[in-house]
């Protein structure tokens, strides 16, 4: 086991957002967090690499405590990818090269520039190397973002709606390449994110909140439309289609105000 959080509890001033977020997730493995709007998923990440302070709870990195780290060792260990991000004029490389900081003391080194290239290469990025982050387009730019994550080597991978306003093929091009990152580098990824398809597709593990509560912590094969249905109040089909999970809403559930 590598990522280990227990009750972790955060408020808006008076309001709790969480209540006691509690899971552990292993090397090599893809946890989605999943729930309504509000719900506490993008609050979650922000307390797991310490942008919000917990006021409660611990959270390790196999034997060590996240929350005794400072700020370049943290930045060793989580690389994070924002909702929301300032593109720039830096070129492809360089904002990659931004990744390394936690490492850099007087310049980049070799390894730096090597392992800038790779990350590009593994990205699928190594064409746009030299172009102006300010003219790419939204797909190529979160895969960007994705990259520079990367490039700080981090034991945990945390993305934050990562496929939020890309189109279809961009969504299953960026996912994929982040799923091909976590396995092949043995990563630990926590990504929010709102398409539940999207989720079981890429998903090894499903952590639903409701209410700043775990309603569910399960494998993606052991989620049923029932809990779908308790968590995001609409009635649902769950179908196999060519070897994926897919699920189509039916209706929002009697009784329940919808999303």
């Amino acid at each position: 086991m590598i990522l280990s959080v227990a009750g972790i509890r955060f408020r808006y001033n008076s309001q709790p957002v969480l209540k006691g977020v509690s899971f552990n997730l292993p090397r090599g493995r893809i946890l989605a967090v999943l729930g309504v709007n509000g719900a506490g998923k993008s609050t979650l990440l922000r307390c797991l690499n310490r942008i919000l302070k917990a006021e409660a709870g611990a959270i390790r990195l196999e034997d060590r405590d996240v929350r005794a780290m400072q700020g370049s060792e943290l930045a060793r260990h989580f690389g994070y990818v924002p909702q929301k991000y300032a593109e720039g004029t830096l070129s492809v490389f360089d904002m990659v090269l931004l990744g390394r900081r936690p490492y850099i003391r007087w310049g980049p080194t070799e390894h730096d520039l090597k392992l800038v290239a790779q990350t590009l290469e593994l990205m699928n990025l190594q064409h746009l190397a030299g172009r102006p982050a300010d003219q790419l387009s939204g797909g190529e730019m979160q895969k960007v973002v994705v990259a520079r994550a990367l490039a700080q080597e981090p034991e945990v991978l945390l993305l934050d709606e990562p496929t939020s306003n890309l189109d279809l093929k961009n969504q299953l091009q960026v996912m994929e390449l982040v799923r091909n990152a976590v396995y092949k580098q043995r990563l630990s990824a926590v990504v929010s994110v709102h398409d539940i398809n999207l989720a079981f597709r890429y998903a090894d593990y499903f952590l639903l909140l409701k209410d700043g509560n775990v309603h569910t912590l399960a494998s993606t094969d052991e989620i049923t439309p029932a809990i779908i249905q308790e968590v995001y109040g609409v009635e649902v089909i769950v179908t196999r289609i060519k070897g994926y999970t897919v699920v189509t809403p039916v209706g929002v559930s009697p009784g329940k105000d919808g999303l």
